[in-house]
């Protein structure tokens, strides 16, 4: 298998480039860690408001615990042509209605699995970004993307 060259990125364009493999790709992984141990599992990111990723998830679900206990987590994708966003960031736990109801609007899995904002199960979380970074087509070299 030949060494990808890339195209090359100037930083004016890398929040676009990055946020298209956003748009691109809704299952990106999630780290956090149990103790001293890293996790690693895949999500559905519900939607993204620039860097800041939203998604839902089970109250039961280890990862809810994970989170509450140490909030700095990171989100990976990884899109169909090999290019990558690592967000670096803080979890928090979205309690308003509004933001609740948002999830539900547009995300047609979680109104057929959960229905509501009000079952029990349901938890929404937000990743604020602290760091992000594009690597386009595995040519081993992060542009760090500015965070405006």
């Amino acid at each position: 298998m030949p060494k990808p060259h890339p195209q090359p990125i100037s930083p004016d364009q890398l929040p676009t480039a990055a946020l298209a493999v956003l748009d691109r790709h809704r299952f990106p992984m999630l780290a956090t860690t149990d103790g001293t141990q890293p996790c690693v599992r895949p999500i559905t990111a519900t939607w993204h408001d620039g860097f800041t990723v939203y998604f839902a998830n089970l109250k039961r679900f280890h990862k809810t615990i994970e989170m509450s206990v140490n909030p700095k987590v990171e989100l990976c994708y990884l899109d169909e042509n090999d290019d990558q966003v690592r967000i670096t960031g803080i979890a928090e736990l979205v309690t308003d209605r509004a933001t609740q109801e948002e999830a539900f609007r547009r995300d047609a899995l979680l109104r057929q699995y959960l229905s509501n904002p009000d079952n029990p199960e349901f938890t929404l979380w937000r990743v604020k970004p602290i760091r992000v970074r594009f690597m386009r087509e595995w040519a081993l070299e992060y542009h760090e993307v500015p965070l405006r």
